[in-house]
């Protein structure tokens, strides 16, 4: 036997157990780690108004409280009016199903000959063993729902409070990074790490500016049109529009089209009409504007990194999917070199490259 095959076997034993150790280690502190992460990328998103408040003379703590603050307000605000809304309509349904149910019977029994009543309906529903089999799986699951409840309550707390401490210690924690590299090191990291403030920071502020005039412009219509809880449906079609990618437009869209339609189809199309309107104005003038200083992600993009996104981590990896990829621009902005494209024929009519080096004439000298 080889002298070194010994050493060899105990190094590769050794070697297998760490990484089945780090292993378990890492899905053990999987949800942690995602938490973290979502708490960094508020934390960027959050940095520029907190820097700007630091300049005017707050401190970074009570800075970081009061945007925290604004942020919790917006997010409560926009879950009190769409809970409003589905709480009307949800009551709305439950006191007229009585009447829903009786013209369904009485078409039924026009149209198909049939003899329902909804005495003998609403018997056989209430008494009937599916009714009370879910009722019993109900109840044995309430303590399954509240820990699920109290799970998710927990999880929200800790991404809270990643996030101040994020903010807060955002230069102290930039200082304890540096203090382990050499100085050509550190130069790096701070660029890095501005870029990532900057380009998250100028997305997620873009994207919330285009949202509050979107909703402006949608209260205003649809208050015009009589349509019921604009206000509600206004912050809907503003928030879902400029933050769930490509698919955002159409189910912001939707729900004012079904409310629409409910008090008169005439009042859908106009409704479908000026969503379709804005959406061109906001497209050609409105967001070459707004995100002529930031970073403009194309939609293909967008959507592809939400797709990748999920399939990497699921809903933490949808919701941080564009931050991430509009960092990821601004480094390739910043250190990738590009370089002018010679005018090139590739087709009938039509060249490649804008030529304004003057790099394209060695084609048509050549030609």
């Amino acid at each position: 036997m080889p002298r070194w095959l010994p050493r060899a076997l105990v190094l590769a034993l050794a070697l297998f157990g760490a990484y089945q150790l780090l292993s378990w280690a890492f899905l053990r502190t999987l949800g942690l780690l995602l938490n973290v992460l979502i708490a960094f990328f508020l934390a960027l998103a959050m940095e520029p108004a907190v820097a700007g408040l630091a300049r005017r003379g707050m401190r970074r703590g009570p800075a970081t409280a009061l945007v925290s603050v604004v942020l919790l307000a917006a997010a409560a605000g926009f879950f009190v009016a769409l809970g409003s809304l589905f709480v009307e309509q949800i009551s709305r349904i439950v006191e007229n199903l009585p009447r829903y149910v009786s013209e369904v019977l009485h078409w039924s029994n026009v149209h198909f000959h049939t003899d329902l009543d909804v005495d003998k309906l609403r018997s056989k529903v209430i008494h009937s063993d599916w009714v009370s089999g879910y009722l019993r799986s109900g109840a044995q699951n309430v303590w399954g729902i509240s820990a699920t409840l109290l799970g998710g309550v927990f999880q929200l707390l800790t991404v809270a409070l990643f996030t101040f401490y994020f903010a807060a210690d955002g230069p102290r924690l930039r200082v304890a990074l540096c203090s382990v590299l050499p100085p050509a090191r550190q130069a790096e990291v701070l660029r890095a790490w501005e870029i990532a403030v900057t380009k998250t920071g100028g997305y997620i502020y873009s994207r919330a500016l285009m949202a509050l005039i979107s909703a402006g412009a949608h209260y205003v219509f649809l208050e015009l049109l009589g349509v019921p809880y604009a206000a509600a449906l206004a912050v809907w079609v503003g928030v879902v529009s400029q933050f769930v990618p490509t698919v955002g437009t159409y189910l912001a869209g939707a729900l004012p089209l079904l409310i629409a339609f409910t008090v008169d189809p005439w009042s859908a199309l106009w409704v479908l009409v000026f969503i379709v309107v804005y959406q061109q104005l906001e497209n050609y003038i409105l967001q070459p504007r707004i995100t002529a200083r930031t970073v403009a992600v194309h939609p293909a993009v967008a959507f592809g990194s939400v797709v990748a996104g999920t399939s990497l981590m699921g809903v933490v990896g949808a919701l941080v999917a564009i931050p991430a990829m509009a960092t990821l621009q601004g480094f390739l902005s910043a250190y990738v070199k590009r370089y002018d494209v010679p005018d090139v024929r590739v087709g009938p009519g039509s060249r490649v490259g804008a030529g304004r080096s003057g790099r394209g004439r060695w084609w048509r000298r050549r030609r």
